[in-house]
């Protein structure tokens, strides 16, 4: 039996998103891809808004990391060159790398297509059920995604069931640390306020799950139709929806 199997008393739960409570399909097929075929007309037309500059700035650092790592991203070449730039978005997502600086472009990017109705967030249909009961019960729902806190508020906002964001109480992506540091965990139940031991986090990683419960957090594996296997699974109590927590 797993060191968790038979906890309870949880009072916050920490919900990862992709292949928890949205469908991998979702984050693939619709949000990859609308991001990745407008990366470089969006840069041109807000290079000037202060989110991109910072977005940018960033992925030339990490541009600058992963050269000297020795990691041969494609040429970037100095000043305002977009094709070395679209290049090396283009290069990290192709390796699905977890870069602030690319979370925080895709995020912009899906907001103004929230914005213009060309894109609706996805939750699997027990989520809005399971998420108003844990509320009315007075326990604390948070969100850890590696994807941007704003591209997390926008999808819940605009799920086929109404705007989810009015029940959850915290947001949080890879700004607070990476989702296999333990420390993530610990900086996330000082936010919420809530001691690690009552906080459940759900995920589909078991890199992620065994980082929360070295923290000292509960944990459960969401095992949905079309999540990678995990190799070490049996090592965790699995769950195949969100209404029996």
């Amino acid at each position: 039996m797993t060191p968790d199997a038979t906890a309870s008393g949880w009072s916050a739960i920490l919900l990862d998103i992709e292949g928890t409570t949205t469908p991998i399909t979702f984050v693939h097929q619709i949000l990859f891809p609308y991001a990745r075929q407008r990366l470089g007309g969006f840069v041109s037309a807000h290079r000037p808004d202060p989110a991109v500059v910072e977005a940018v700035t960033r992925l030339r650092r990490e541009h600058a990391a992963d050269a000297t790592a020795g990691m041969d991203p494609p040429a970037w070449p100095p000043g305002p060159d977009q094709d070395g730039l679209v290049a090396y978005l283009e290069w990290l997502m192709d390796r699905d790398r977890k870069s602030p600086g690319l979370k925080a472009l895709q995020g912009l990017i899906w907001e103004e297509g929230y914005s213009r109705g060309e894109l609706r967030g996805l939750v699997f249909d027990e989520v809005p059920g399971a998420m108003r009961r844990w509320r009315a019960e007075g326990k604390t729902i948070a969100i850890y995604s590696s994807g941007s806190v704003l591209a997390q508020r926008r999808l819940f906002q605009t799920t086929p069931a109404g705007d989810l964001t009015t029940i959850i109480d915290g947001f949080f992506d890879t700004s607070v640390g990476a989702k296999v540091d333990r420390e993530s965990y610990e900086r996330i139940a000082a936010a919420l306020g809530t001691a690690p031991g009552r906080i459940l986090f759900v995920s589909d990683v078991t890199a992620e799950l065994s980082a929360a419960r070295q923290a000292g957090c509960q944990v459960r594996l969401a095992t949905r139709p079309g999540n990678a296997l995990q190799r070490d699974a049996p090592e965790y109590v699995a769950v195949t929806e969100l209404a029996g927590l």
